[in-house]
């Protein structure tokens, strides 16, 4: 039974070039767990490990993550029949747990660049929102969010780097990137 049926759950979306569009959602996740809330994370175009799958295993059921990719790096120009199926896939598993209800907080992160990548139909992922239950929170994060889906969300986040130390040739760091 969803304990914070009170709440409106509105759309947010975190998107722009800059870091911090995963993380700011994982902080949104720790705060809500905080309140004894459940949250859903399904990660588009990830299949690599990375710390925070470390971390949730501690809150058991209450914060599940699923990834919906391999663990090769994903080039728009490479796009394979593989990233496609699995992107799917995933949107599938997402509208199954978005309308079920069950979570209070779900998180499709790198959403927009598998939209980005015409990997899933904008078309669909327009209705699974708008035909969430009220009381579900979702945040869809990634570079090159649509306009379509700025227009729906509630709250828009753009990330913009001003500054990133990897022009300088500093790879993704265990614990702070990964």
């Amino acid at each position: 039974m969803i304990k914070h049926q009170f709440n409106p759950g509105l759309i947010q979306v975190y998107t722009g070039n800059g870091k911090g569009k995963t993380t700011a959602a994982l902080g949104l996740a720790l705060r809500a767990l905080g309140n004894g809330f459940t949250v859903f994370m399904g990660q588009f175009l990830k299949g690599q490990s990375y710390g925070e799958l470390q971390s949730v295993k501690r809150f058991r059921r209450r914060f599940v993550i699923e990834q919906f990719g391999t663990p090769n790096f994903v080039a728009k120009n490479k796009i394979n029949e593989t990233d496609r199926r699995l992107a799917v896939a995933g949107l599938q598993r997402l509208a199954q747990v978005i309308a079920g209800g069950t979570y209070d907080l779900v998180i499709l992160d790198e959403l927009n660049v598998a939209l980005d990548f015409s990997l899933i139909p904008l078309a669909e992922v327009l209705k699974l929102l708008q035909q969430k239950p009220a009381h579900v929170e979702i945040v869809c994060t990634g570079r090159h969010a649509p306009p379509e889906l700025l227009q729906l969300a509630d709250l828009v986040t753009e990330m913009k780097e001003i500054k990133h130390y990897y022009r300088r040739g500093i790879a993704a760091r265990t614990g702070i990137e990964k």
